[in-house]
């Protein structure tokens, strides 16, 4: 993959696919500027070295052109990231938009309509990629979490510029975070899963026991492997079909000398919304009528000196039910100590929605580690799969 910083860009406009699918509130407001602020970056380069950026983005998924999808609503939050004017323009194919484009001065930056208002989008239509691909000289693609896609600005695009299609500084750090969890990252690595189900990461467990030195499992897909285990679980959640699966994790784990990492003590309550009852069990002795909803005492510390003698470490999944103030205390507590890890030097990687939700909740995301863009494109990355926005680039 070609290095952008080592190109010429000096009078070139060029097409950068970024991220901008954005939260919006009720009065269309943005939320959260993640996602803005993440492909600064690579704009500030390409502006540095005399291009002119023409930023193409999809925002929701929108059934034809619908007001409320449309990315004029984010032109103002942009500018106000990227500290410049950005302009817009209403389409993102077409005579009037490479116009609008010729008459921009060097060093401008563009905003072009939602690319989902077109269907050919999503379908990999390749007139519609070529069209997109003549608003510019070079193709630039930050958007990692959109390269799971096969879509026409993620891939279909790059076959209209042999030798002048490269990966934004946003994807190349993606790229990076992923190869520290997966190859190269400082020994012994841990990874730390959590969420409700082991069926959305059953595959990233498949590959990553290979990779990893150790993995914690909390959160709701613990029961399913401490009933894989012979555990008693209660009423927690538990994918019945998957116990086998989770008894082949373990023991591939074994045979490999990997080491897995289960709750010992769980947070229960015999009710989901009354938070009167609240009891600790054994993780592999929880009543019947009784579901785990959070780790206990005993597993926090566990898990913090898992934590702390570790030098790489990836998080994805939250290990309760964060949500509720009396079930954070997990959660929260891998969040202090992967505070800890990296404070003294560790490098520590966080992806997947429900954790940077859980950040934010917590209001603990200034200080973790790097936080991953990517949702699908992560897991599906973790799963040792190439990315097809990735390999068409190479």
């Amino acid at each position: 993959m070609s290095d952008l910083e080592k190109q010429d860009l000096k009078n070139k406009k060029v097409i950068v696919r970024v991220d901008l699918n954005v939260p919006l509130d009720d009065t269309d407001n943005v939320t959260d500027t993640t996602r803005i602020v993440a492909c600064k970056e690579t704009v500030n380069l390409i502006l540095e070295k005399g291009g002119t950026c023409i930023l193409i983005s999809h925002l929701g998924r929108p059934k034809g052109k619908e007001n409320k999808f449309s990315l004029k609503k984010i032109v103002d939050t942009v500018s106000s990231v990227f500290n410049q004017p950005v302009f817009f323009y209403e389409d993102c194919i077409g005579q009037g938009a490479q116009e609008a484009i010729s008459k921009l001065d060097q060093g401008s930056i563009i905003l072009m309509e939602n690319l989902r208002f077109y269907q050919e989008e999503t379908l990999g239509d390749r007139v519609f990629a070529k069209n997109l691909s003549e608003l510019g000289d070079i193709y630039v693609n930050d958007a990692f979490g959109t390269c799971h896609r096969e879509h026409a600005s993620t891939v279909v695009i790059t076959e209209y510029f042999e030798n002048k299609k490269f990966a934004g500084k946003l994807l190349q750090k993606e790229l990076e975070a992923i190869n520290q969890i997966s190859n190269n990252g400082k020994k012994p690595v841990l990874a730390i899963l959590g969420g409700a189900k082991v069926s959305s990461k059953l595959s990233i467990l498949y590959n990553l026991i290979k990779n990893v030195d150790k993995i914690i499992i909390g959160g709701g897909m613990a029961y399913t492997f401490i009933k894989a285990k012979g555990g008693q679980i209660g009423n927690s959640l538990v994918e019945d079909e998957l116990i086998t699966n989770a008894q082949e994790i373990l023991m591939l784990a074994k045979k490999l000398d990997k080491k897995i990492i289960l709750p010992v003590d769980i947070k229960a309550s015999k009710d989901f919304d009354n938070n009167n009852q609240i009891s600790t069990f054994n993780s592999k002795e929880i009543d019947d009528g009784w579901m785990g909803l959070d780790i206990g005492e005993k597993s926090i510390e566990i898990f913090h000196q898992e934590i702390l003698t570790s030098n790489t470490i990836f998080w994805n999944g939250p290990m309760g039910v964060f949500e509720k103030e009396l079930f954070s205390e997990g959660t929260s507590s891998i969040c202090n100590s992967l505070k800890e890890a990296k404070e003294k030097g560790v490098n520590v990687i966080v992806g997947g929605g429900d954790s940077i939700a859980a950040l934010k909740k917590l209001g603990k995301e200034e200080w973790v580690g790097y936080i991953s863009t990517g949702g699908g494109a992560l897991l599906e990355s973790l799963e040792g799969k190439t990315l097809p926005g990735v390999k068409a680039l190479m």
